[in-house]
């Protein structure tokens, strides 16, 4: 079992789940749009927030942040190790560093001590586009030079008495990231942050953190995750939800499955989908509720006799079942609105 630490109120290894994080886009400067975009964050279901803090000009607008945020606050610092402590005197709740491009380390000895004064954990994040110039150049695999880079920031640390740690291993290569990940994890037991650095935009970079931070969650390996992506950072915490529940470590509520289609297909079956969606996920439970919408009778009742509730169509019309038994035939322009009905039904006698 991992070492456990805490952001703010939110527990990290132990047995606490996996948590998830995202980054806020917007200048730190400007306290009203971050603090907007932090609260739409904990509306979506992210557990923590980190919040870059670029200059010295920052740290009063940071402070305020950190003062009204409803999410943990972590101050992502590089460079500069000044800031970093400015961060701790601000109330950060957490503090994430890469000792890779702070210079001298012994820089770092007032931050760690003002750490530990307040309780607050560091992450020690290598990336390994930022590796040392020993470690980069050196034969060793690059992951198993990411782990020794590491564990030397490490062993600092703990010489120092400190270890409230988080470590994060990131690359923009996935199986990088996993080899570096899976070393690290036999290596020490602090909790680890999972993500794939610099993964890019829309699908490629969605599947690239899918597939990285997946295989690791699989294996056991995690505590916390960071889908990393060239988007509103929304789009980050809705990705790391759907990750977490297809693996079957949160409940995100109401499930929609649905089958691929083809020409057995007699419907707009993607729009039916899209509406069922749209309808279904502004509904609050207490419970995971599978919903499908298939397309046909071989898909139908039959292969999705899993779900709680569905919808099947044939060429004349719908059939609404549960758990795999036909219970009303609707007229197909009716199915959605029926479905939504029999899903408030089922969550009413819930209550």
């Amino acid at each position: 079992m991992r070492r456990e630490i805490f952001v703010g109120s939110v527990g990290i290894g132990g047995k606490h789940p996996v948590s998830i994080q995202s980054m806020t886009n917007t200048d730190t400067r400007d306290v009203d749009a971050t603090l907007g975009q932090i609260r739409g964050l904990a509306t979506m279901g992210c557990d923590i927030v980190r919040v870059a803090l670029p200059a010295a000009d920052a740290v009063g607008a940071f402070a305020r942040i950190v003062r009204d945020s409803p999410l943990p606050v972590i101050a992502d610092v590089h460079f500069d190790a000044s800031l970093a402590l400015a961060a701790l005197e601000s109330g950060a709740h957490g503090l994430r560093i890469n000792p890779g491009n702070i210079g001298d380390r012994r820089r770092l000895v007032p931050v760690i001590r003002s750490a530990a004064e307040r309780n607050i954990p560091i992450r020690i994040g290598v990336n390994a586009g930022s590796l040392e110039k020993r470690f980069r150049d050196c034969e060793t695999p690059r992951p198993r030079s990411m782990v020794d880079s590491l564990m030397e920031h490490v062993r600092f640390f703990e010489d120092q008495g400190f270890t409230r740690i988080k470590i994060s291993l990131k690359s923009s290569r996935v199986r990088e990231t996993v080899e570096a990940n899976r070393l690290a994890a036999a290596t020490c037991n602090y909790p680890i942050h999972l993500g794939i650095t610099e993964a890019g935009s829309g699908l490629e970079g969605e599947v690239k953190s899918a597939v990285g931070i997946g295989a690791l969650l699989l294996e056991g390996i995690g505590d916390t995750i960071r889908v990393s992506l060239t988007a509103d950072p929304l789009r980050e915490v809705r990705v790391a939800k759907a990750l977490l529940a297809a693996i079957g470590l949160r409940n995100t509520g109401i499930e929609v499955i649905s089958c691929p289609t083809c020409a057995r297909t007699s419907v707009d079956l993607i729009s039916l989908v899209d509406e069922v969606k749209a309808r279904l996920e502004r509904l609050q439970t207490n419970r995971p509720l599978t919903v499908a919408v298939m397309g046909c009778e071989v898909n139908g009742p039959g292969e999705a006799r899993e779900a709680d509730l569905g919808l099947a169509f044939s060429r004349a019309r719908g059939f609404l079942f549960r758990r795999g038994k036909i219970i009303a035939q609707v007229d197909v322009t009716e199915a959605v609105e029926r479905l939504e009905a029999e899903v408030l039904r089922v969550l009413d006698s819930e209550s």
